[in-house]
């Protein structure tokens, strides 16, 4: 066992219980601070509070070993020598960044952080914000080495990609670099040392080049949609064997908590200079109110009942944080009879219905998330289905 002990803030959550899950199968005394007590119980209790694939093996095995503890109290993470903080920067409702989580979240530990522990910002944050924490730190006295890691993991693949992908590491000074690497090789064999500028940049570029692909597969589905030809089987020709296109996404709801907001975070940051992501925002946001319409171009909804399949913001997943699934079903329930949704992991949504009823009841399908459990369907009705994640019907 590592002699390194590392406190997770907001350890319960989809970024900082994987993390700690993951140091602490690596041999590290893990805390996870986290001011949710519900979730500390529940982990406590070794339940996962969302679903994250291969995470409840390792949660057991983790508080068996006694290298996981779990507190509500700032107080226990000036006991440690690694401070992770896993509390992002949100934008606010004009699309602002608002640091003011990650202060607040610094703030209420402060008092209890010491000289010579190394903090770790983790979550993704508006360009500086990690200096400010600096100047924050030195406000109240403290001297603590400073970097900024950013979590680089797809949800629901954390407990691989954890061990599986590169780290980017950051520090102001040689010793807070040393320290990031240090403790992120316990996780990966590959470190890479940035500048803690570049780092933050480094995070919001990679979202939101994601973003800007995904508008660009959409906004090509439309092209193809509306000249009557099936977008798929183009790209499917295109990427047959032809690696310069490999890389061009099915069209989809491009949603979740990340990518919207980290590309509106750039915009902020280049003084909403940012034509590209503006219009990934158009193409992407707009993409739920182009299906409605292209459903009635074919059917009354004003008679239907609409079966909604999935609520969640992606394939497997039961997180519904910022989902366009919810979009989609506003705008379909100005239009249509009925809607009804369904899906096999969301549990936080009490309007739901099992999908045997749904697929009873519904006069026309949806398909909003690409869960694997809608690829044995054989609708029964007419079915929009832009993941093409349904059967093909036999001709």
């Amino acid at each position: 066992m590592s002699t390194e002990r590392v406190a997770v803030v907001g350890g319960c959550g989809h970024v900082g219980l994987p993390l700690g899950l993951a140091l602490a199968d690596a041999g590290l005394p893990v805390l996870l601070y986290d001011i949710d007590a519900h979730a500390v119980d529940t982990v406590r209790a070794g339940k996962m509070p969302f679903f994250e694939k291969g995470a409840d093996e390792v949660l057991a095995r983790v508080l068996a070993s006694g290298n996981l503890t779990l507190t509500t109290q700032p107080e226990h993470v000036g006991e440690v020598d690694h401070v992770v903080v896993v509390v992002g920067t949100p934008v606010d409702e004009h699309l602002n960044p608002d640091p003011g989580a990650v202060v607040q979240a610094i703030e209420l530990m402060v008092d209890h952080l010491r000289d010579g522990q190394h903090l770790v910002m983790r979550s993704t944050v508006y360009p500086g914000v990690t200096a400010l924490v600096e100047r924050l730190l030195a406000k109240h006295g403290k001297e603590l080495d400073v970097s900024f890691c950013p979590e680089r993991i797809a949800e629901g693949k954390a407990m691989e990609e954890l061990h599986t992908l590169p780290q980017i590491v950051s520090g102001r000074t040689p010793e807070a670099l040393e320290r990031a690497a240090r403790l992120f090789g316990h996780l990966t064999e590959t470190t890479i040392p940035l500048s803690i500028e570049e780092a933050e940049l480094a995070k919001l570029f990679t979202n939101t080049w994601r973003y800007i692909k995904f508008a660009a597969a959409n906004q090509l589905y439309m092209i193809a949609t509306e000249y009557g030809a099936d977008y798929e089987r183009i790209r499917a020709a295109m990427t047959h064997d032809y690696p310069r296109a490999a890389d061009i996404p099915g069209a989809g709801l491009a949603a979740g908590p990340c990518l919207l907001k980290d590309t509106m975070q750039l915009a902020a940051f280049n003084k909403n200079n940012f034509l590209l992501g503006h219009a990934s925002m158009l193409v992407n946001e707009g993409l739920p109110g182009y299906l409605v319409d292209q459903i009635e171009k074919e059917h009354d909804l004003s008679t239907m009942t609409v079966g909604l399949l999935g609520m969640a913001f992606k394939g497997e997943s039961d997180d519904i944080r910022s989902s366009l699934s919810y979009k989609l079903k506003r705008l379909l329930k100005l239009r249509a009879a009925r809607v009804l949704c369904t899906d096999p992991y969301v549990t936080v949504d009490d309007d739901l219905e099992p999908l045997d009823v749904v697929l009873e009841r519904a006069d026309l399908l949806v398909v909003a998330a690409p869960h694997r459990a809608y690829a044995s369907i054989a609708p029964q009705v007419p079915a929009f289905d832009i993941w093409n994640i349904l059967p093909v019907p036999a001709s």
